[in-house]
C-alpha cells in the first residue's frame, strides 16, 4: 500500500546563500544538503527544497505569487521566538499573529525573495466541510 509521507515546497531564489541565512538564521530552519543552486532545508518535520534560478526577464521578484504554510502548535510562542529575528526586516515582510474568519491563528513573513511564508494554527471550531 502506498502512502504519501511529505511535502516539501521548491521555493526559487535569486541568490541560494541569502535564502539559507534567511531560513535559518530567521525561522530556524537547518541546511542539511547543499550542491551548486539547489539545498535542502529542515526544520522538525517540515522541510523546503530551495533552488537558485535567474532573475523574472519582467523584472518582478522570483517568489511572486508563491507561498505555503506551514501549521504548527503554539503559534504565539513560535512568534515570539523568532521575532528577535525578524523584527530588522523591513516594514511589509512579518505580519504578526492574528486570527483568521476560518479558525486559524496565523503569522506571515515574506522571504528574501518574495515568497510569502505562512504559519498557522487551527483554533475555535472547525467549519464542517
Amino acid at each position: 500500500m502506498s502512502e504519501i509521507v511529505q511535502l516539501t515546497p521548491f521555493v526559487l531564489c535569486s541568490s541560494l546563500q541569502n535564502q539559507i541565512d534567511f531560513y535559518c538564521d530567521r525561522l530556524g530552519f537547518s541546511c542539511t544538503f547543499r550542491q551548486e543552486n539547489y539545498a535542502f532545508l529542515r526544520n522538525g518535520s517540515v522541510a523546503i527544497r530551495l533552488l537558485e534560478c535567474p532573475k523574472r526577464p519582467d523584472g518582478r521578484p522570483l517568489g511572486d505569487n508563491q507561498s505555503f504554510y506551514i501549521d504548527v502548535m503554539g503559534i504565539d510562542e513560535l512568534y515570539a521566538q523568532l521575532e528577535p529575528n525578524l523584527s530588522d526586516l523591513p516594514p511589509g515582510r512579518v505580519r504578526p499573529p492574528f486570527n483568521q474568519p476560518y479558525h486559524q491563528r496565523e503569522f506571515h513573513v515574506i522571504d528574501e525573495d518574495g515568497t510569502l511564508v505562512f504559519f498557522g494554527q487551527a483554533v475555535g471550531a472547525r467549519p464542517s466541510a
